[in-house]
């Protein structure tokens, strides 16, 4: 007999409490379920199950047994699962949330790129700032950026690191001086990143000893739209603290001047999360992987 099919009509046996339940669910005749059983434990020289004319009941071989079953069979599903993958395509609703700036700028001409390529692929894609939970709101994918919280049945991949640097304008720069160290930030207007109802957010730079130094500027104005910095920057209004892929062209224009060049950029983590599970659907890896793929290039 193959084990395989033994070990399912077993775990079936027990999951339904009784040979005749397991028969009707896998539509087999109750004395072959019985053979399947009895097959498995002269292999195993054990008995897994006491059975009587009344009832039946697990050993406690059989309970330690039945348990390694369900995670064997469940490895063997997920194999077969596995390989159906490798014959189709992607589909469905791929459901995913990000923030919202570098979600629009970053993520989603990834994702949108890989729906082209995938007819068959639906996108339902959230941009927001808010925190949201993959079990509570239905959610294939989350991405997010910065330091993780450790969370249980939550799987986390890097796929991109944002290098943050220091900018300004020329005008500024020739009207305020140009800061060459650190402590020259101090005496500087900023142009500060902040959310609704939340604290400023500190400007991060690494040391050599590879601790982190955290520097909180003076500013009177505040945006929670990196895109608003940016231009505020480039109107000669202050300092500002910004990804080098969103200035990059304003860099390469003139328009703005990197600052601190000898002070090693910070590097924000962006991951991509989504639930444990023992086998990850098509349409989440092969979003995984374009993002891996595509968002370091974006970055660089």
């Amino acid at each position: 007999m193959d084990r395989l099919e033994s070990m399912e009509v077993f775990v079936k046996a027990v999951d339904l409490g009784s040979f005749a339940a397991a028969a009707a669910a896998l539509d087999l005749s109750g004395p072959m379920v019985g053979k399947h059983v009895r097959f498995l434990e002269e292999r195993l020289g054990a008995r897994l199950i006491n059975r009587t004319t009344r009832r039946q009941s697990l050993t406690d071989f059989g309970r330690a047994y039945y348990e390694r079953c369900r995670i064997v069979l469940a490895e063997a599903q997920a194999a077969d699962a596995l390989a159906a993958d490798q014959l189709s395509e992607p589909r469905g609703k791929l459901r995913v949330t990000m923030p919202a700036h570098f979600g629009r700028h970053c993520v989603t001409p990834i994702l949108l790129a890989l729906a082209r390529y995938y007819p068959t692929l639906e996108l339902d894609l959230s941009l927001s700032d808010r925190f949201a939970d993959l079990v509570e709101d239905g959610l294939d994918l989350a991405i997010r950026t910065g330091t993780l919280d450790d969370r249980a049945g939550i799987i986390a991949r890097r796929v991109a690191r944002q290098r943050m640097i220091v900018c300004a304008s020329p005008p500024y720069i020739e009207r305020f001086g140009q800061p060459l160290r650190l402590d020259d930030i101090a005496g500087h207007q900023a142009i500060i990143y902040r959310r609704l109802g939340q604290a400023l957010q500190p400007w991060l730079f690494p040391c050599d000893d590879g601790s982190v130094t955290e520097i909180t500027p003076a500013g009177r104005l505040r945006f929670d739209d990196l895109d608003a910095i940016a231009d505020a920057a480039t109107e000669g209004m202050g300092l500002a603290w910004l990804p080098y892929w969103l200035v990059r062209q304003r860099i390469e224009a003139g328009r703005l001047i990197r600052l601190l060049p000898d002070q090693s950029d910070y590097l924000y983590d962006c991951h991509a999360l989504w639930l444990q599970t023992p086998h990850l659907p098509l349409k989440v890896r092969l979003a995984v992987d374009a993002l891996a793929a595509g968002l370091p290039r974006m970055m660089s």
